[in-house]
């Protein structure tokens, strides 16, 4: 088996993991039929559905001048049992932009994201079993995503 390939497999395989761990992948998400939603934000729209408002800080720019590095920072310190901080990019083709599993960890997370087009995105703390969300729009000016 070629280097490059068995890299390539076990990157998806841990990030399905942590999907699939984090409640964000469920089997019915998994097995559902192509058809059953029209586009591939549809998909993560259902996977967002049981999140109530967030109580948590998350900074992003209004405006990105560059769509390659979009930063992006969840401040859920003040909540307790913070176990995963996930960014969803709703226009990208893959929305799932980020996702931190966290244990025994303080709640907070700084990253940057790659962004093809504006978009709202939302940020979601999973803290005590209960998840919440916030949702920024985002407008960028150069794409990142062949944009």
């Amino acid at each position: 088996m070629k280097r490059r390939l068995f890299l390539k497999s076990a990157m998806a395989g841990s990030a399905v993991a942590t999907a699939v761990g984090a409640g964000l992948l469920t089997p019915t998400m998994t097995f559902a039929n192509s058809a059953d939603f029209k586009t591939k934000s549809d998909a993560a729209s259902a996977a967002l559905a049981g999140a109530g408002a967030g109580s948590f800080k998350f900074k992003a720019p209004k405006i990105a001048e560059n769509g390659a590095v979009v930063p992006m920072t969840v401040d859920a310190s003040k909540m307790e049992g913070v176990t995963n901080v996930s960014f969803y990019v709703k226009n990208n083709g893959t929305p799932l932009a980020a996702s931190f599993e966290l244990s025994g960890a303080q709640g907070y997370v700084s990253t940057r994201v790659k962004m093809g087009k504006t978009s709202p995105v939302i940020a979601m703390v999973t803290a005590g079993g209960a998840t919440t969300q916030v949702t920024k729009e985002v407008k960028v000016t150069i794409g990142g995503c062949g944009g």
